[in-house]
């Protein structure tokens, strides 16, 4: 079996004879994803299978290898490494990419190179007695984060990553940014966070005027705001909500709080079913689950739902109507009738 190498040298890969090309290959795929507006976490995966794919064929240059090579890239992720469909498909995008906007060779179809065919996987929903069984193992600041995904319908970055300024006590919402898919949306701030997150804040404000006496700032603000408004790193609403106990500090000496690493939360969860007793194989994201099912059971209907969720295909959303065949709303087992 190939093991990953995530950390692999590869700047000495030119990606072209060219002198208008000076671009090391690496660098091009990088600069190409920005240009596109991928994400951070897309970008970070498609270097990540991009480096695997060239290691696994010799570290020879993509452009002298064939779509056999990646046929045989492909093959070997499923067989010798038996990696999931998603991810296969995750490495076939990113190969694909590099051929088709980074080296301007859009690969041929041949038999193999297609997208592997994703099992159809009902999710895990909790009920509200576990929920409550789960939070009662949990402390904050994790336990309001718990509460906001289960009550907001939050994946688990949208959550660590929120800023003071998206959240509208008064108006009982908030404001997702750049969610998945690069859109915004609004979800409901459930009364259940309302308190807690008011004391959380207080206890924040707190942590931002140490930082601001001692010039920490914030991180990863968008766009050119910072240009725009260079103090815009240290002014509170520009905060995150769930902020890292520890400093970082920049390329330029700049001191900085990043938000609260995501596998902090998701460590604290898996801990907290355990001790809760939940036998389901439940995760952070079985709290958005459980938000979706539990509003159509109330009544909810599938578009406003696609719309809480920020799901930008309606298809997505409709997984959820397993709940539909629930006794009372569905189909009802003739086991009953005995």
């Amino acid at each position: 079996m190939r093991m990953p190498i995530p950390l692999i040298p590869l700047g000495h890969l030119t990606a072209s004879p060219d002198p208008e090309q000076p671009f090391r290959l690496m660098d091009r795929v990088r600069r190409r994803l920005r240009e596109l507006r991928y994400s951070p976490r897309t970008e970070q995966a498609y270097v990540y299978w991009i480096r695997r794919y060239i290691v696994f064929n010799g570290r020879r240059h993509p452009r002298d290898l064939a779509e056999v090579d990646v046929k045989r890239f492909l093959s070997a992720l499923a067989v010798e490494e038996r990696v999931s469909a998603s991810t296969q498909n995750q490495a076939l995008s990113a190969i694909t990419f590099l051929y088709d906007r980074v080296l301007e060779r859009p690969l041929t179809r041949i038999d193999g190179i297609a997208p592997a065919r994703r099992s159809r996987r009902m999710p895990v929903v909790l009920s509200q007695r576990e929920i409550k069984a789960l939070l009662d193992e949990l402390a904050d600041p994790v336990r309001l984060c718990a509460t906001l995904m289960y009550g907001s319908g939050l994946r688990v970055m949208e959550c660590v990553s929120l800023r003071v300024k998206d959240v509208d006590l008064d108006r009982r919402e908030i404001t997702v940014r750049a969610g998945k898919g690069g859109n915004d949306r609004r979800v409901p701030l459930a009364e259940l966070s309302v308190n807690p997150l008011i004391e959380h804040l207080q206890v924040r404000y707190a942590t931002h005027r140490r930082d601001q006496r001692s010039n920490v700032r914030t991180t990863n603000l968008p766009g050119a705001l910072n240009r725009k408004y260079p103090n815009a790193d240290g002014e509170w609403q520009w905060q995150y909500v769930f902020a890292a106990s520890r400093c970082l500090t920049d390329a330029n000496g700049q001191r900085r709080r990043h938000h609260l690493h995501e596998t902090v939360v998701q460590r604290a969860i898996r801990d907290a079913v355990a001790r809760a007793g939940v036998t389901k194989r439940a995760t952070c994201h079985s709290l958005r689950h459980s938000f979706a099912t539990h509003l159509l059971e109330s009544g909810t209907d599938v578009r406003t739902l696609q719309e809480l969720l920020g799901h930008t295909d309606l298809r997505t959303t409709m997984i959820y109507t397993h709940v539909l065949n629930r006794r009372g709303l569905g189909i009802r087992s003739p086991a009953d009738r005995l």
